[in-house]
């Protein structure tokens, strides 16, 4: 059963040489040989290389390497296919993309490597990662393992499949307005999104420059601090990065919720919501209230707002960011009798429809005539929603809500009906907008069927020490984080 280890088991059976990390990847790969085909996470994964990246970390084990210099030494980690691993392919979930191999090693990569970490596969999401359900992949619907017949989220679907599977102890996705909160909570694990600009963007393909940022996927909040320390701090290759001092996260594991206080968005439990997912977050927020933190009623006026502001936003940053997949320099070219038609065709027959949908908002949005209307109020707007945060954490020090509206729905459910997919996020935008940290932990399940259910956290600006603080205190006073999946 190694294959189900968290990412602190495993450096704790690789310190004692209990196991090597050999035995702890192959164990990942039997058990990606096992589900994969039902589960379908990973769009690419490379045993050999994967192994041979192992063999280095027991040699360096058994050199008298330790997890103190090295802190993930021998721990496998699978990657969203829209980071840059040298080597490897990055698709991003295109057909355009196809045959692209990365040249080079994101930050995120460079810093997992030097924490010792075994980096493999590329694991599946939505087109240059625009959707919430992984089904605008050009290659196939990820799958929830609670439920095959559901989608696990997205547009990080893959990254929270393969750890609620077991496939892999822990992952990296990336997240615009949602896309690691989202899926962890419709998958049952932990998702952390930094604070903008505390982990390096270098090497993560954009899609919405003011709002994308790197964060992990684990099983539990232990293992998110760990995977968190080794890969922020500043990178000049970066000009959106932070120079900040970074503290140790792990002195906030173990801490009680004494003289702390923490919201409740009104705005957030309103109608619309699942009776399940209410139930679960109610009781949630009940349970932080006995350990000792002070609940109390705050409210967001503008977060209405906020699905509306972020696809102008958003949107606007992709029609620009994706304007270099032309045919010219990279990417999959479909020839034409001139310029202009091959860029036509190579993009008409590159990009998938929910892509050339954001195209055309964003570009609509930026165009003569209308960037007034649109574009220039939504960051008036953008602006506004950033104050209301600002305000509330005067009087907390953490948000709560629900991380999703509801559990995971089936595949093909909302597919015809793009605007009830983009409310799939209407908990998690607002976080993005604002540039603050956010953090989903399994609360509960739905009944018939039984589905995970996500409690969001939120902090202020660097805040991660006081959401993880939060979040530990809450797992460990449940057990709602070691039930896992019953795919076998």
């Amino acid at each position: 059963m190694l294959h189900r280890s968290t990412v602190a088991d495993l450096i704790r059976l690789l310190g004692s040489r209990k196991i090597s990390s050999t035995e702890a990847v192959q164990a990942c790969l039997d058990r990606i040989a096992a589900v994969e085909s039902r589960v379908k996470a990973f769009i690419s994964h490379d045993p050999a290389d994967a192994l041979r990246q192992a063999k280095a970390a027991d040699e360096a084990l058994a050199r008298g390497e330790t997890h103190h210099n090295k802190p993930l030494l021998g721990v496998p980690i699978a990657i969203k296919d829209v980071i840059a691993v040298q080597g490897q392919p990055l698709t991003c979930g295109s057909r355009i993309l196809g045959g692209y191999v990365s040249p080079y090693d994101a930050t995120v990569i460079e810093r997992l490597r030097s924490a010792g970490a075994v980096v493999f596969g590329r694991l599946n999401m939505d087109e240059f990662a625009m959707g919430s359900s992984t089904e605008n992949s050009a290659f196939h619907t990820t799958r929830n393992p609670w439920d095959l017949e559901r989608i696990p989220g997205g547009s990080s679907g893959g990254s929270a499949a393969a750890v609620a599977a077991d496939e892999v102890p822990a992952t990296l996705g990336s997240d615009t307005g949602g896309s690691i909160r989202q899926p962890a909570a419709l998958c049952g694990c932990v998702g952390l999104k930094p604070t903008y600009g505390m982990v390096s963007r270098y090497g993560l393909v954009a899609f919405a420059s003011s709002l994308d940022q790197i964060g992990p996927f684990t099983k539990t909040v232990e293992d998110s601090t760990l995977l968190l320390q080794s890969i922020v701090g500043h990178d000049p290759k970066d000009s959106t990065s932070l120079r900040t001092p970074i503290p140790d996260y792990s002195q906030s594991l173990g801490r009680d919720l004494r003289g702390l206080r923490v919201g409740l968005v009104k705005e957030f439990m309103v109608g619309g919501l699942d009776p399940g997912v209410k139930a679960a977050v109610d009781a949630a927020v009940l349970q932080l209230q006995s350990l000792g933190a002070e609940i109390r009623e705050i409210s967001l006026p503008h977060s209405d707002y906020a699905v509306a502001v972020y696809y102008i936003v958003a949107t606007a940053e992709a029609s620009a960011n994706l304007a270099r997949f032309d045919g010219v320099r990279y990417c999959a070219r479909a020839e034409g009798n001139d310029p202009i038609q091959m860029y036509e065709n190579t993009r008409g027959r590159g990009f998938g429809p929910e892509v050339k949908r954001r195209i055309i908002l964003g570009t609509y949005v930026l165009s003569s005539g209308y960037y007034d209307a649109y574009y220039l109020r939504a960051q008036k707007v953008r602006t506004l929603i950033r104050e209301d945060f600002r305000k509330a954490f005067e009087s907390v020090d953490a948000i709560v809500s629900p991380t999703t509206p509801t559990p995971a729905f089936k595949a093909g459910e909302k597919t015809a009906d793009p605007l009830q997919m983009y409310l799939s996020d209407i908990f998690t935008i607002s976080c993005n907008l604002a540039g603050i940290p956010g953090m989903s932990i399994p609360c509960g399940f739905t009944t018939s069927p039984k589905l995970p259910v996500g409690m969001q956290l939120l902090g202020k600006p660097l805040g991660e020490a006081t959401l993880i603080r939060i979040a530990h205190a809450y797992e460990q006073s449940t057990r709602w984080n070691q039930d896992r999946a019953p795919i076998v």
